[in-house]
């Protein structure tokens, strides 16, 4: 396994090195051996054989330190520029220019209210033709007389008052009496109440929700100026891996290619290619060398197996590593590196869970900040139950949300992902484990708000 934060291949930095990024990527901490878990004197390594898992303990990178050096890795690279995008394609989009208003809203006097639009003290003679939304201005009124007005519709010039359909009787005469009070200025929707041309309804920095696209729309825009989506590319490595029918032979199904491009895009990437390389290291070279991306997510082949292809790679290419295994259960071999100004690869395991482990741990940061969001602000909850952890490493736990507990969920194994599609969220536990009650910080899913209510307990 590499130094994080060195050039793969390239001579490890001393460790009083001047590049802070450097050293706060090299920033490990040497924890004792704990012997305590070990299940008997068998499974000690001979003496003088070094203890790779300890060595690994020591070499990967702290699961927090992970997501700082990923979120920090994006910021290093050079600045994206905006991008004018079409209000039908900016739901997710980070506004990248202030939206102010290219109009008064409402730019005329309307009308609140479905009913009469009157003038002066009642009763009124009512107008034969009423007043419709989307009709240009109507004539004055004078005093004593009404004319029926739709919500949204244009007030007449000299109008009082809207008097609500509810609060109004007409007599065997035509005249219309109110039979409630209405007061002057009622139901209506004075020219610029909620803004005036120019006014600035939104701030750089504005996530893009369905709100906003209408407040857009009706401020007069077609298009807003956005940070651009950053651009993924999704290679899926492994001979073993089937695209359809039923597991056979030795082969299995690829779960990592249909679950990883919507989850990427529901962090806020545009997904250009998803491809399968397979175990050919020339090809996934190619590939990696060849891609146009802002991020290259790889899937397999992050480890030290005869067909583990990504290290070799990315040495050969000259290719940064600024973290090389994460102290994080499952998916601890994950990476990242830089592969050149402003591109980075992210290589996860194969595994479905430890690959979404990565996702969340380095992919998450990386383009959040790629894409200017907002980090999401950290949240614990307690526990329902203990949970075991891990004696060195964070465990990342499917959890399902019941009220103001936290519920883990079985099925939680790395190669396993029948937890995680159930869940709405994983438990962030620390070396050690959590016991019943622990408050317990947790990350959000991207579909917790659909309220799946399947429960593996």
């Amino acid at each position: 396994m590499t130094a994080p934060g060195t050039r793969v291949g390239a001579p490890a930095p001393a460790e009083d090195t001047d590049d802070l990024d450097v050293e706060e990527a090299l920033a490990l901490v040497r924890e004792p051996k704990d012997d305590s878990s070990a299940p008997g004197p068998s499974h000690e390594p001979p003496a003088g054989a070094a203890d790779p898992g300890r060595h690994e303990r020591h070499r990967a990178t702290p699961w927090g330190r992970a997501r700082e050096i990923a979120a920090r890795a994006a910021r290093s690279g050079a600045r994206r520029e905006p991008v004018s995008v079409r209000l039908g394609d900016a739901l997710g989009l980070v506004l990248a220019a202030p939206l102010d208003a290219l109009t008064d809203l409402p730019s005329f006097d309307t009308s609140a209210m479905d009913g009469w639009a009157v003038a002066g003290p009642g009763p009124w003679e009512v107008r034969e033709a009423g007043v419709l939304a989307g009709h240009a201005q109507p004539d004055p009124l004078t005093d004593g007389e009404a004319v029926r007005i739709a919500t949204g519709a244009r007030i007449p010039a000299d109008t009082t008052a809207v008097l609500r359909s509810e609060h109004g009787r007409t007599d065997a005469q035509g005249r219309l009496h109110a039979t409630r009070e209405a007061a002057h200025g009622q139901d209506i929707r004075p020219r610029g109440q909620e803004c005036r041309s120019g006014d600035q309804l939104l701030p750089v920095g504005t996530l893009v929700t369905p709100a906003v696209l209408g407040l857009a729309a009706a401020a007069g825009y077609d298009t807003v100026t956005a940070v651009p989506r950053p651009r993924v590319e999704v290679l899926v490595l492994g001979d073993e891996l089937l695209g359809e029918g039923l597991p056979h032979d030795g082969l299995v199904r690829d779960a990592l290619g249909p679950m990883l491009p919507p989850w990427l895009r529901a962090l806020g990437a545009d997904v250009v290619a998803v491809r399968r390389i397979g175990d050919d290291a020339r090809a996934l070279r190619k590939a990696v060398t060849g891609s146009a991306a802002d991020l290259v997510v790889t899937t397999g082949g992050t480890a030290a197996g005869p067909v583990d292809h990504v290290h070799p790679t990315l040495e050969r290419i000259g290719a940064e590593l600024l973290v090389d295994g994460v102290k994080v259960r499952p998916g601890h071999p994950m990476l990242l590196a830089r592969l050149d100004e402003g591109r980075h690869l992210v290589g996860l395991p194969g595994n479905p869970l430890a690959a979404v482990s990565g996702l969340l741990t380095l992919a998450e940061p990386l383009l959040r900040t790629l894409a200017a969001r907002p980090a999401p602000e950290p949240y614990t909850l307690p526990l329902r139950e203990a949970v075991q952890g891990h004696p060195h490493d964070t465990r990342l736990i499917p959890v399902v949300l019941r009220g103001d507990r936290a519920v883990p969920l079985h099925y939680n194994g790395p190669a396993m992902l029948r937890g995680i599609a159930a869940a709405d969220a994983l438990a962030v536990v620390p070396p050690g484990g959590a016991g019943q009650g622990a408050e317990t910080e947790l990350l959000d899913l991207p579909w917790a708000a659909a309220g799946i209510g399947v429960c593996f307990t």
